[in-house]
């Protein structure tokens, strides 16, 4: 379905029934990538996947402003408007968790809970963001001169993935088409709008969370699982599981095991 919000056309999946939950996939992703964690979902909750400004079939703006975390979180609260929805669930993945987390601090009101997967409160220095900005840049400028394939084949060769390498060829091949699918502007604004170093350090307001949160990361991927303990000290009413034979993205490699932790952890709620 297509909702039309700051002149944007999003697209977004709805199924199932119960409390409403919002999916945010990463960067280069689209909500596509949550089809196979559905099916753990959908027979208690309303699931409501959403393609992220920049990728999949909702538009790339040029004018990068439309992406800041603070914009797109508008864009969302309009989209739960437009859905008569109040107050939901998050669950978001690397970029999207970065905008589940941000969306949070800028709307808590609306928010129920939040299950954060391999995700990050952005960086904590003025430096830090400096040389992540200059990096980020990087890679835009890699898109925007060589093109999307050229910097397809140098994504799903990065280290961060490198456990899914083990994954079924299919299923590789599927990650492919679908990264291959997205706009080259819009991958660009996305890292120029919403990248690590673009966005506001949410790591002094964590202690202020009181919503239950749920941390996830894969036990082989030692960043992401730093970064996790680390925010599970700060967010007063947090758990931490860390899932073994995993890298960064859970619910690609082992959607039984994700989808499974996730409805346990919601239903308790």
């Amino acid at each position: 379905m297509i909702v039309t919000v700051d002149g944007i056309d999003y697209y977004y999946e709805v199924s199932g029934n119960g409390e409403p939950l919002f999916l945010f996939h990463g960067f280069t992703g689209d909500c596509s990538t949550w089809n196979s964690i559905k099916q753990y979902l959908n027979d208690s909750f309303q699931v409501i996947s959403i393609d992220i400004i920049g990728h999949g079939k909702t538009s790339s703006p040029v004018d990068v402003s439309k992406y800041t975390m603070e914009k797109v979180s508008f864009q969302i609260k309009t989209i739960m408007n437009h859905l008569s929805i109040s107050k939901a669930h998050f669950l978001g993945y690397s970029m999207g968790g970065r905008l589940a987390l941000s969306f949070a601090f800028l709307y808590p009101e609306s928010v129920n809970s939040l299950i954060l997967e391999s995700a990050s409160p952005g960086l904590r220095t003025d430096e830090e963001r400096r040389l992540r900005v200059q990096a980020d840049e990087r890679l835009s400028q890699m898109i925007l001169q060589n093109g999307i394939e050229d910097f397809v084949n140098y994504w799903e060769n990065i280290s961060l993935f490198e456990t899914q390498k083990r994954l079924d060829k299919s299923v590789l091949a599927q990650i492919r088409k679908q990264r291959l699918s997205n706009s080259s502007i819009g991958l660009v604004n996305s890292l120029r709008g919403m990248g690590t170093g673009a966005q506001s350090s949410w790591w002094d307001a964590l202690t202020t969370l009181e919503i239950p949160v749920l941390l996830l990361c894969g036990e082989q991927d030692q960043k992401f699982c730093g970064i996790s303990k680390e925010m599970q000290s700060l967010i007063p009413n947090t758990d931490l599981i860390e899932v073994n034979g995993v890298g960064h993205a859970i619910h690609v490699e082992d959607p039984e095991k994700f989808g499974t932790i996730v409805k346990e952890f919601l239903c308790k709620i």
